[in-house]
């Protein structure tokens, strides 16, 4: 898919029928791409922060991408000044983003620190001096401050009854399933560059859109190399699929992935390798209203003096990025000290 945007030459008054392309097929790619959700139930405050502060200083979100929306204050560090100073515009690890919880479970036991595993969490609930008993598969820990980077939903299981108010709001932050299937093709060359497309719900319900890997990252091809590319399924054509009983075997999503590789990259060829991951309820839905719900969560953890930080990717950004800066201002929230800019 190609967009085209023609802009007016004069006053920049941008016409209706212009207004509804763009967000048919350019907001609703971008929402299915990065939260495969319906751009019509999603919050442009909470999902996309520096549009809707584009349309609030120049009264239009074209408007605002055109002349800017102002600087706000960014994380700094010498890793965050090079990727500035080198123009990123994605990242990876050498061997993978697992890389990233592989290096930081080293870091934290290195120096001493816990890493329970396998002990799911059945419960939270307050003492009387304040802290919190955190109840375990067959054991329990005492905490003065808990840090819950665990899905909203799965939070608000745990509450105590005290909390009720916030397992409530908790409860109606729902999460959109993704299948992810990875795609080897031997010989094969891609008839575009580039870091890959989404694509518009009118024009395929299933497809959210394909990366193209081996352009992104070509040192992860392997030995003997061949190309990659990610196919991500999911929007309400899954939602179809679990509703009319489809079973959603690992067949089918391969099967609609090599499709969409064939009809839109030209990739017509059986890939050499294939691997198939269906994520329940991956990527958190920030549907309208979705800041008041984070306003009402830290009110009440304020007025009610629980010694609970929210953080990951329920709240305020589901990208890797993103969830790492949550948990950084999280844990010096907990500690009590201003958060690093």
């Amino acid at each position: 898919m190609r967009l085209c945007t023609v802009l007016p030459s004069a006053a920049l008054d941008l016409s209706p029928s212009l207004t509804l392309q763009v967000a048919s097929l350019a907001m609703d790619s971008l929402c299915r791409g990065v939260f495969a959700g319906n751009s019509r139930e999603l919050s442009i405050r909470s999902c996309f922060p520096s549009l809707f502060q584009a349309e609030q200083t120049h009264r239009s979100i074209l408007l605002g991408l055109l002349l800017g929306t102002g600087q706000s204050p960014q994380p700094d560090s010498a890793l965050v000044r090079q990727a500035r100073a080198e123009r990123w515009s994605q990242w990876s690890l050498r061997g993978g983003l697992e890389m990233l919880p592989q290096a930081l479970d080293t870091h934290l036991t290195s120096r001493g620190v816990s890493v329970l595993r396998g002990q799911p969490v059945r419960g939270l609930s307050l003492q009387a001096e304040g802290r919190w008993k955190v109840s375990l598969g067959d054991s329990s820990l005492e905490a003065d401050h808990v840090i819950s980077a665990v899905p909203a939903s799965v939070l608000s299981d745990l509450l105590p009854a005290e909390a009720a108010p916030l397992a409530r709001a908790l409860r109606t932050i729902t999460a959109a399933s993704v299948a992810v299937v990875n795609l080897q093709y031997r010989g094969a060359r891609l008839p575009v560059q580039g870091f890959g497309h989404l694509v518009p719900s009118s024009e395929d319900p299933g497809v959210l859109g394909i990366i193209y890997d081996s352009i992104a990252f070509p040192e992860q091809d392997g030995s003997p190399p061949g190309l990659r590319v990610t196919v991500m399924l999911g929007g309400s054509w899954l939602q179809m699929q679990e509703a009319s009983g489809c079973v959603l075997s690992q067949e089918l999503f391969q099967q609609e992935a090599e499709k969409a590789a064939a009809t839109q990259l030209g990739l017509k060829e059986p890939p050499s390798h294939c691997l198939v991951h269906l994520h329940k309820n991956c990527i958190p839905q920030y549907t309208l209203g979705h800041w008041q719900k984070l306003e009402s969560a830290t009110q009440f953890l304020a007025v009610q003096r629980l010694p609970l930080t929210l953080a990951g990717a329920s709240y305020e950004g589901v990208a890797v990025n993103e969830c790492i800066e949550s948990g950084r201002q999280a844990a010096a929230r907990a500690l009590g000290i201003e958060p690093a800019r």
